[in-house]
């Protein structure tokens, strides 16, 4: 469930939309931040650039890549389209308009650029020359356009949009539309699951895959009926490529009627020509998905898990041969989960990422399954490409004391580069600390702690300390600039902040991640406590007697759980946590994780959800804690948070309730996410200063 808290040739001059490309310093899009190092604040994190996806252009030679830029005043954000060159230089602003500009996708030829963009309402494609000129728009889906990719040719556009199934054609789709934007009846008549999804309503409409000319004289749609393509959730990077030949596509899809409770995502392969579809993972019940052809098109590379309705088994390296029609399992003997992938343009071997003890490794694979080699490791590095040349691997970095950069090396991982910088002007000016390790014990084995000391730290001074609890509950805190939960922001009042990366995380072998699944207040609750005990005994700066601690979603439930457990805390923080096991159960959507997590239904496996229920232990209640939840959070539904709340005031505990009426499993809107810093702020200020 994840309760967590996811090809040009080179030019010297490039045209934006309207306007001649502005060479710009890096970052510098509010202006310069003058004075002497500062802590962390809100005003700087708000206006840190955040970097996301990107692609190398056919010749190797340049990056296409976006930035989003958030506007406190307007509370809202946009996205413009920036390139760099691989050898090094200063990145421009490309594509930039009034609306987001995102989702970039080089022409084979490296001529045109393909993004998504919003600028006219609904999001479309759109298409600029790279050696310069005007941007023209492609599509005209009513629905809106998702993740454009082009057929090997140049002449075909596949993208995704959220569709009515029963509709033929796109003036169906518009009819309908209209006819719900216009209704002034919001019932909803449901006889399916899910109905419902992450923070928004189905409203009728699924995912599906389309194929369209770039002069949009033809429209072709690859799934139909109530499928989603790519799947509603546990898809991959993208969940559908074309072959080099551009004969077939192939896609990831879920065919299971009731997909709430199921993770059966298969991989397709339909002709282009004739329409012919079929499944080469149907033997394999459980998740699917991140289909790619090598370049020379004899294999298709894809990810696979191997138990059903288990959402954090290991992901696997899976090898398709077209030719001999048999599949060759790469990363069996691998302990640890495939994150992002890409090819050699040889299509000798794989490149892909991996969650690796609280850091991501980039790690090469040989298509002859030999045992996977390190390439790149210590940092927190993910989201790979391999350029076409063969020569470089174009990644993304960061750190808890920087946001994300562009980064390149050698294909062997030598000769590590900065490529952009695009938060200098206000990282200059900023005090952080870097992530401290150390390892403890914990109920059954080692466990992985980290620390972040304060800004401007004084040795042989006490400070506070605040726990924070990572979600998942099959996730990991690590080496990363978290946006939302932001070590350095929890760090900056003055607070030591720690970390335990608890029985039950990723990264440290499928074992220790399997350990948490009907354990949920067991060995993690007992982890978390020894690494406690471990910070007290040995980090003298430390005062014992000012600790808090806070969580999200499965952290906000051992936020929960431990009110109910122990007093050892002044304060805590449960943001969207889960309360009530039998209740969230009734109304969440993705059935397939309590099943999983608590070995069935609440009327089949009662005693589990019994056990580990917090709101079982209410008469233990004691500690003041700050409750927080969003009304559009489907995952743990908001209810949850009002239970807990109701829990407390009526035992007379001290605490608060900061709900958002318009916000989900996290906070995004830039004014919301103001007030819930300084709410947060003010409650450990309250509790844990002198």
């Amino acid at each position: 469930m994840r309760y967590l808290f996811s090809r040009i040739p080179v030019m010297l001059l490039l045209l934006s939309l309207y306007a001649v490309a502005v060479v710009m310093p890096a970052g510098a899009h509010d202006g310069e931040i003058n004075g002497d190092p500062h802590a962390l604040t809100f005003d700087d994190l708000i206006s840190l650039g955040r970097i996301g996806s990107f692609e190398i252009s056919p010749d190797a030679k340049l990056v296409a890549f976006t930035v989003t830029w958030f506007d406190r005043e307007s509370n809202s954000s946009n996205t413009d389209i920036y390139m760099v060159r691989t050898d090094g230089g200063q990145p421009w602003n490309f594509v930039r308009s009034g609306g987001s500009d995102y989702a970039p996708c080089w022409s084979p030829d490296g001529k045109e650029l393909a993004f998504v963009s919003d600028r006219e309402g609904s999001s479309q494609i759109w298409l600029i020359p790279t050696g310069g000129g005007e941007a023209r728009r492609v599509t005209d889906i009513p629905t809106g356009v998702s993740d454009p990719l082009w057929s090997p040719d140049g002449r075909t556009l596949a993208f995704t949009s959220r569709v009515y199934p029963d509709c033929e054609d796109m003036d169906c789709n518009a009819e309908k539309l209209d006819e719900w934007k216009n209704s002034k009846v919001r019932a909803r008549l449901i006889d399916h699951l899910m109905f419902r999804h992450w923070n928004s309503w189905r409203e009728g409409r699924w995912n599906h895959l389309f194929l369209t000319n770039i002069d949009s004289s033809s429209l072709v749609e690859i799934n139909r009926g109530m499928t989603d393509v790519p799947p509603i959730s546990l898809g991959g990077e993208r969940d559908y490529d074309f072959s080099p030949d551009g004969n077939e596509i192939c896609y990831s899809m879920n065919p299971d009627p009731m997909v709430a409770i199921s993770t059966n995502n298969d991989i397709y392969i339909r002709s282009v020509t004739d329409g012919t579809t079929t499944s080469i993972t149907s033997e394999n019940p459980s998740n699917d998905n991140n289909p790619r052809y090598s370049p020379d098109g004899r294999y298709i590379a894809y990810r696979a898990q191997m138990k059903p309705g288990f959402e954090a088994d290991r992901y696997r390296l899976m090898l398709y041969d077209r030719r001999e029609k048999k599949t060759l399992n790469l990363t069996e003997d691998f302990d640890y989960g495939i994150g992002n992938f890409d090819w050699s343009p040889d299509s000798r071997s794989i490149f892909f990422s991996t969650q690796d003890r609280g850091r991501y490794s980039i790690c090469r694979v040989s298509i002859r399954g030999t045992t996977p080699e390190k390439v790149i490791t210590g940092g927190y590095d993910n989201n790979l490409r391999i350029s076409a040349d063969g020569r470089k691997i174009v990644f993304a970095r960061q750190s808890v004391d920087r946001p994300t950069d562009l980064y390149t090396s050698t294909i062997k991982g030598k000769k590590i580069t900065r490529l952009t910088d695009i938060n200098a002007h206000l990282l200059a000016h900023l005090s952080m600390n870097p992530l401290e390790e150390f390892w403890f014990d914990g109920a059954a084995t080692k466990i992985h702690g980290m620390i972040v000391k304060p800004p401007f730290f004084e040795e042989g001074k006490k400070y506070p300390v605040i726990v924070l609890i990572h979600g998942g509950p099959q996730g990991a805190f690590g080496d990363n600039f978290h946006y939302r939960w932001n070590v350095q922001m929890f760090a900056s009042p003055g607070y030591v902040v720690a970390t335990f990366n608890f029985t039950g995380s990723t990264g440290y072998g499928q074992a220790f991640t399997d350990a948490i699944s009907g354990d949920w207040g067991g060995a993690p609750y007992i982890d978390i406590m020894n690494g406690l005990d471990y910070i007290i005994e040995n980090f003298d700066y430390i005062d014992p007697a000012r600790i808090g601690a806070a969580g999200a979603s499965y952290g906000g439930y051992m936020v929960d759980w431990i009110e109910g457990h122990n007093d050892r805390f002044k304060c805590l923080v449960s943001h969207a946590g889960v309360y009530n096991l039998e209740s969230m159960y009734g109304a969440t959507e993705e059935l397939w994780f309590p099943e999983w997590e608590f070995g069935g239904m609440p009327w089949t496996s009662r005693e589990t959800y019994e056990k580990f229920s917090p709101h079982r232990f209410v008469a233990e209640f004691k500690t003041p804690c700050l409750v927080v939840h969003g009304e559009h959070d489907y995952r743990v539904p908001y209810t949850q948070g009002l239970e807990f709340f109701t829990a407390l005031q009526r035992q007379g505990v001290p605490s608060k309730l900061l709900f958002f009426p318009d916000e989900d499993h996290f906070v995004r809107k830039p004014q919301n996410a103001e007030l819930w810093w300084n709410t947060l702020y003010d409650w450990f200020e309250e509790y844990l200063r002198e």
